[in-house]
């Protein structure tokens, strides 16, 4: 505790360190502003029973900072951005020059990789704008809307995302952390009061076991994602000794940390967006005025609202994409050759290949467990919900791993710029 204290003593010291959490607090203000001003026109209640059935734009919302569920001018989130960043990762697997661009052209290669991300966000959001608005004029939540107040409306809320994607980036270079996840962060927080004041209000005095069982089951589960997030395979990595000039260089020995999870929240995002945007497609297709196109519609509707078969394909392929992610953005080939060429081997493995395939092999093996974990917190709410019976005790697996993760983060780098000052 008194460690604690002595850092926040030194944060209210250091001008810098104050001046950047202090940019961040103004950012998130700004942005709770735009999130609390409604596109005209809303009817609320249809809104919220709208919300309670889908689940495809309750994790949009999420991603949103709540933005969307009051049809904010900032309803599309940084949705789009996300979008675009996991498009063109997915193309580095098939353009080498991408590839090459993401991985092995330092600073410049990645500055340059973002703005292609943030020029795809521009299409991307005009799509993803289209999309809502049609839909939520076909479920009644907005009125019919003339050719001008459509194409207003569609250039306001792609400006919103424009502008949310650029205070992102306005945190990650003035203030402290990763912006975008920051943003999302402050959403979900917005919404705890809410959360719990509905917990409240549904609380009976026969649930008191179910609430307590919930409590430990929750504090249990926020323990397991700090250690797993933070959980690291260290490989052992030695340099080989060299004479130059007369003097012995190297022969020190260093380890080669791989994280538990690689892969972070993205493969949640993937499969969430393989399951429901076809329920997205359902929902919308099933008031078409085809019989044939309505039926089906409404069969896929039907399968998508098993709750038995939903969370197994959730969980399959939260898996899968666990692997599928962590070969994308982990490359044991460059890692061995990197070795190579700075003079340095892990022990009892030869250079070249046999490195790379001991680093492939361990890094299998570690994200066995790592997919495993991010598939069960992954399905954790439907869990919750099916053990409980209760809507309003969800313990949200995607929000959970962000919330976490973006703590972890801040605290490190606020370490990192205290030792710096120290220094």
């Amino acid at each position: 505790m008194n460690s604690f204290t002595q850092k926040i003593a030194l944060v209210l010291q250091d001008s810098m360190l104050r001046g950047r959490l202090l940019f961040v607090l103004g950012a998130l203000v700004v942005f709770r502003v735009l999130a609390s001003i409604p596109v005209p026109g809303i009817n609320a209640a249809q809104l919220q029973l709208f919300f309670n059935n889908n689940q495809f734009f309750g994790l949009l919302n999420l991603f949103s900072g709540g933005g969307l569920s009051n049809l904010s001018i900032v309803l599309l989130g940084v949705g789009p951005y996300i979008t675009a960043s996991i498009i063109l990762q997915l193309l580095t697997m098939m353009i080498p020059r991408l590839k090459q661009l993401y991985q092995e052209e330092g600073e410049a290669g990645r500055a340059r990789f973002s703005q292609y991300t943030r020029f795809l966000t521009l299409p991307v959001a005009l799509l993803q704008g289209i999309s809502f608005l049609l839909i939520l004029e076909r479920e009644g939540i907005l009125p019919t809307l003339s050719p001008f107040q459509f194409g207003t409306n569609l250039l306001v809320i792609t400006a919103g995302s424009v502008l949310l994607m650029w205070l992102g980036e306005l945190i990650t270079e003035f203030g402290l952390g990763n912006g975008v996840s920051v943003l999302i962060f402050a959403g979900i927080v917005a919404r705890l009061p809410r959360d719990i004041s509905q917990a409240i209000f549904a609380f009976t005095p026969s649930q008191i076991p179910t609430y307590l069982g919930f409590l430990a089951v929750a504090i249990a589960i926020v323990w397991a994602v700090v250690v797993v997030t933070e959980a690291e395979r260290p490989v052992p990595v030695t340099y080989a000794k060299r004479v130059r000039g007369g003097k012995l260089y190297g022969g020190s020995s260093t380890y080669l940390p791989l994280r538990l999870n690689q892969a972070g929240v993205i493969p949640i995002i993937f499969a969430l967006s393989l399951l429901l945007i076809p329920q997205m497609a359902a929902t919308f297709f099933s008031t078409s005025g085809n019989a044939l196109v309505a039926n089906v519609a409404s069969v896929a509707l039907s399968v998508f609202q098993n709750l038995a078969l939903y969370g197994t394909f959730y969980f399959i392929l939260v898996f899968l994409f666990t692997y599928f992610y962590t070969a994308v953005t982990f490359d044991p080939h460059q890692i061995a050759e990197n070795l190579q060429k700075n003079g340095a081997f892990i022990p009892g493995v030869r250079p070249g290949t046999p490195t790379t395939e001991y680093l492939g092999r361990v890094i299998t093996r570690i994200t066995f467990v790592g997919a495993l974990f991010l598939g069960f917190v992954a399905v954790l709410p439907i869990i919750m919900q099916s053990l409980t019976g209760i809507q309003t005790l969800t313990i949200g697996g995607t929000a959970l791993l962000i919330v976490v993760s973006v703590i972890l983060d801040l605290a490190r780098r606020v370490d990192a710029q205290i030792s710096l000052r120290e220094y």
